[in-house]
């Protein structure tokens, strides 16, 4: 008797061809469509003199003076068709901060600001805390805010990317002058 004939793991002959073009027939509905593209996101940019902050107390200046420093260290964003004509942006703040000598406690509240502008024009400006807190022992840590999701319009005349988002810490004027003095970093 003679041995069956080797198994073939794809069929090849003329009637498997109208068999394999009715299953990438079928298989072609599944997935995203080919012909759709993620929108266009605004543009994403930190503030060069805001995105560092260092805060003293009462005394002054000097290191033994630091309550607490930090850095904007990542703003990771996403975007999405949104409802007609609309494109829905998501990002989310991440700080590393370091706890200074004169700091009092373990905890720490840093405000930043997130600013959409359209060119010259600010569209919307609102203010947001992250909230850290310093385990026993360690003096650093990062830390990231809540998401914040924002709604652009899109038109094929003015596309979101036509918006930019400006992230940086909220600062008071003297941590504003003590950031300039320190040049870029």
């Amino acid at each position: 008797m003679a041995p069956p004939p080797p198994a073939r793991p794809w069929p090849v002959g003329r009637a498997a061809l109208p068999a394999a073009f009715l299953g990438a027939a079928l298989l072609s509905g599944c997935g995203p469509k080919a012909d759709v593209f993620a929108p266009q996101c605004p543009d994403m940019k930190l503030l060069k003199d805001a995105s560092d902050i260092t805060r003293f107390n009462e005394r002054g200046h000097d290191v033994t003076d630091m309550v607490l420093s930090g850095r904007i260290v990542a703003v990771p964003g996403s975007c999405k068709a949104g409802e007609r004509g609309t494109v829905a942006t998501t990002i989310q703040v991440s700080v590393e901060l370091t706890r200074g000598p004169a700091s009092r406690g373990r905890a720490a509240q840093v405000p930043y600001l997130v600013t959409v502008m359209d060119g010259d024009r600010i569209i919307d400006q609102k203010d947001y805390v992250i909230a850290a807190n310093f385990p026993p022992n360690v003096d650093q840590v990062r830390a990231a805010g809540d998401p914040i999701d924002m709604l652009f319009p899109s038109t094929a005349d003015k596309p979101a990317a036509a918006y930019t988002i400006y992230v940086s810490f909220r600062l008071t004027p003297d941590e504003l002058q003590f950031n300039r003095a320190q040049g870029p970093r």
